[in-house]
């Protein structure tokens, strides 16, 4: 099976332009950034995000206004507070806060542009650094589903189109032009357990499953199609269940498609996201609803699932 190339991935890449990528200075975003600008010169911008997390993110931030200037790219810094709040991840708050960033920068600063696309340069192996950690919490389709190829998110078009790319091959693409990129020191650092996956487990299965980049891939398009029927199911149960969902037209519905339409109500109408345990107590209490006097009063994310007459409620 051959793989795939930087070169092979930017022939089918086609965003709608301008097009800004979104450039750290490390080797996947330096590749990214040179190969759209050969491909679409005077269309590219770039934009960094500084996190200010550590002593080096100035530095970042010179080395990305030096390759800009010398591409001719024009390059928009965004300093960004990446503080997690309490229950949230350190990862998941940084995320939000680039999202963020990217918003303001295409919507606010570079308005003018009309910039309707953003690239990001994740790869193949960070494709399965992720399936191989939402396998470890025990995530459903959605998180074995891993990351998408392009996604609309703040009127946005937001595209990964190294995804097929292996590692390796981003950085031998970049030795052949001789491109400088910054090594972030946080990448190899084993306290991270992406890193413990990409220094450990990527060279284990380079050696046992040699194919296992494209192999993970197909599974997560599997993954990815069989979540989309589910959501497709879901949405056609919840027209007949109602909003909020009437208990005993719920009751009528096979376990499976109760989680399945309960979790999919909660996250589209209420932004909340049940864990296992909760949602596992959710379904036992509607089954045990067959009396007018039942109360349901339970703790879901941020707020509580409570029976109001013959509905289901969520107050944040």
């Amino acid at each position: 099976m051959s793989t795939t190339t930087v070169d092979d991935a930017l022939r089918v890449f086609s965003p709608q332009l301008p097009l800004a990528v979104a450039y750290s200075g490390g080797a996947d975003s330096t590749a990214l950034l040179l190969a759209c600008a050969e491909k679409w010169p005077g269309q590219v911008r770039a934009l960094h995000v500084h996190h200010g997390l550590q002593a080096a993110a100035d530095d970042f931030a010179s080395h990305c206004e030096a390759v800009c200037a010398q591409l001719q790219v024009p390059l928009r810094v965004r300093r960004v507070m990446a503080g997690h709040a309490p229950g949230e991840s350190p990862e998941d708050a940084a995320r939000n806060a680039r999202y963020e960033a990217f918003r303001v920068l295409a919507h606010e600063e570079w308005a003018q542009s009309a910039i309707k696309s953003i690239a990001l340069a994740q790869h193949a192996d960070d494709q399965v650094e992720t399936m191989l950690l939402a396998l470890s919490r025990g995530a459903g389709l959605p998180g074995l589903s891993a990351m998408p190829a392009s996604w609309q998110r703040d009127g946005l078009a937001y595209h990964r189109p190294l995804l097929q790319v292996p590692a390796p091959e981003v950085r031998a693409w970049l030795a052949r032009r001789g491109a400088a990129f910054i090594e972030d020191p946080t990448n190899t650092d084993e306290r991270f357990t992406r890193n413990r996956i990409r220094a450990r487990l990527l060279p284990a299965l380079a050696e046992t499953f040699p194919q296992f980049r494209e192999t993970f891939a197909r599974s997560a398009q599997h993954a990815a199609q069989a979540q989309a029927l589910l959501l497709e199911v879901a949405r056609e149960d919840l027209k007949a269940l109602g909003n909020p969902p009437a208990i005993k037209a719920l009751q009528g519905l096979s376990p499976a498609r109760q989680a399945n339409a309960l979790r999919t109500w909660l996250r589209d109408f209420h932004q909340a996201a049940p864990s296992a345990a909760q949602l596992e107590q959710l379904l036992s209490q509607v089954a045990a609803c067959t009396t007018r006097g039942h109360q349901i009063h339970l703790k879901i994310a941020s707020g509580h699932v409570t029976r109001v007459g013959d509905r289901l409620q969520y107050t944040a």
